[in-house]
């Protein structure tokens, strides 16, 4: 159970957490081709490469700074 239970504007509790737990396997909106969770999907809404291995890819080819004296 999480924490992030709101009140709309009509008086009723809204479970934001609950609810992104819910969707976070349906296709997000817009033109980017991920799931809620970011995860990189095809047509069939099947993933082809997950947020995390999203995240290392980019911080992988990343070179460390290296100190000057």
């Amino acid at each position: 159970m999480t924490k992030e239970v709101y009140k709309s504007a009509n008086g009723k509790q809204v479970d934001m957490g609950a609810l992104r737990l819910k969707n976070e396997k349906v296709r997000a909106v817009g033109n980017m081709k991920v799931n809620a969770r970011g995860d990189e999907i095809n047509d069939l809404n099947q993933v082809i490469r997950k947020k995390p291995e999203q995240v290392n890819s980019h911080y992988g080819h990343q070179t460390q700074p290296t100190n000057k004296k």
